[in-house]
C-alpha cells in the first residue's frame, strides 16, 4: 500500500505538471484552433531564464519572475512576429509555424544561456514528508499547489472577467465577435501570453524537481498535448483531468513495471485515443473543432 501510494504521489506531481502545459495547449486551441507546439518550450524557457538570472546572483523571487515575464513576452513575440502575419493561412500551416518556432527557442536558449542541464533550488528544502505511508518532497507539494491555484485562476478568470468572456467568445466565432466590436488580435495574442505564462510558472515550480535543459521542452509539450486530446482539445477541465491521468499511468507503468517505458506511456495512449475516442474525454461537449 505505501509503495501504491508513493507511486500516486510521484504521478500527481508529474501530471499537475501536464496538466498545466496542457491548459496552455487548450486556451490558445480554443481562441485560435491552433495547436502551439512551442508551448513545451515555454516551460523550458521560463526555468532556464531563472536559473541563469539565479547564476548572476539575484534574489530567487526576482530570478523566477525575470524568467516568467521573459517567457510572457516570447509567448507575445510568437503571436506578433509569426502567427499574425500569417493571416488566414491554413489550421496546418499555422501549426508548422509553431513547430519552427519550438526549434528556433531551442537554438537560442542553446547559444545564449548553453546545453548544460540545471537545477533550481527547492523552495522549502528537501527533507521529506510522511503522507499516507509515502515520502513527498516539500517541493511536489509546491507543483500541487500551484497547478490548483492556476487552474482556479483560469476558470475564475473565463467566468468572472469580461476579457475572460470576451476570449471565449472569440473561440465560439471569431467573425461574430469581432463584428460586435471584440478585438479578435489583441485577444489572440492575450491567449498565447496566457499560455506562456502558465507554462513558465509550471517549468520554474517543476525545476527543483525535474531539473531543466534546452531541449526538455519537446517531451513536456509532446506529453501536455496527450494529456489536452485526451480531455478533449479545447475544454479546460479536461485538460487538467487528462494531464493527471497521464502522470499518474506514467508512474504507475515505472513502479510496477520498468521506467524504460515510462515515456512509451504517452504515446501508446495518443494512438489509442485517436482511434477510439477522437474528441476525447469531454471535448465532444464543448468544442466542435476537428
Amino acid at each position: 500500500m505505501a509503495d501504491f501510494m508513493q507511486f500516486v504521489f510521484s504521478g500527481l506531481t508529474t501530471g499537475a505538471i501536464y496538466a498545466l502545459a496542457a491548459l496552455g495547449f487548450s486556451l490558445i486551441y480554443n481562441a485560435s484552433g491552433v495547436i502551439n507546439f512551442a508551448q513545451g518550450d515555454f516551460l523550458m524557457l521560463g526555468a532556464m531564464v531563472t536559473a541563469a538570472l539565479l547564476g548572476a546572483h539575484l534574489p530567487y523571487g526576482v530570478a523566477m519572475v525575470g524568467g516568467v515575464l521573459a517567457t510572457v513576452a516570447a509567448g507575445l513575440l510568437l503571436y506578433r512576429l509569426a502567427i499574425k502575419p500569417a493571416g488566414e493561412a491554413s489550421v496546418v500551416s499555422l501549426i508548422i509555424i509553431t513547430i519552427g518556432a519550438s526549434i528556433f527557442i531551442q537554438g537560442v536558449v542553446q547559444i545564449v544561456l548553453g546545453k548544460n542541464q540545471q537545477t533550481l533550488p527547492a523552495f522549502s528544502g528537501d527533507a521529506s514528508l510522511s503522507i499516507l505511508g509515502a515520502y513527498v518532497l516539500p517541493q511536489s507539494l509546491w507543483v500541487l499547489g500551484t497547478a490548483a491555484v492556476l487552474v482556479a485562476l483560469c476558470f475564475a478568470f473565463f467566468r468572472f472577467t469580461m476579457v475572460g468572456k470576451a476570449m471565449l467568445a472569440v473561440a465560439a466565432n471569431a467573425l461574430a465577435a469581432r463584428a460586435v466590436g471584440i478585438p479578435t488580435s489583441r485577444i489572440l495574442q492575450l491567449s498565447f501570453g496566457l499560455s506562456a505564462l502558465l507554462g513558465a510558472v509550471a517549468g520554474v515550480v517543476a525545476a527543483p524537481i525535474t531539473t531543466t535543459v534546452y531541449d526538455i521542452g519537446l517531451m513536456l509539450g509532446m506529453k501536455g498535448f496527450v494529456a489536452a486530446t485526451l480531455g478533449g482539445l479545447g475544454s479546460a477541465g479536461g485538460a487538467v483531468v487528462g494531464g493527471l491521468i497521464v502522470g499518474l499511468l506514467e508512474a504507475l507503468m515505472a513502479g510496477y513495471v520498468s521506467s524504460a517505458y515510462k515515456d512509451a506511456v504517452p504515446f501508446v495512449m495518443i494512438v489509442f485515443i485517436l482511434l477510439v475516442m477522437p474528441h476525447g474525454l469531454f471535448g465532444a461537449k464543448t468544442s466542435d473543432r476537428v
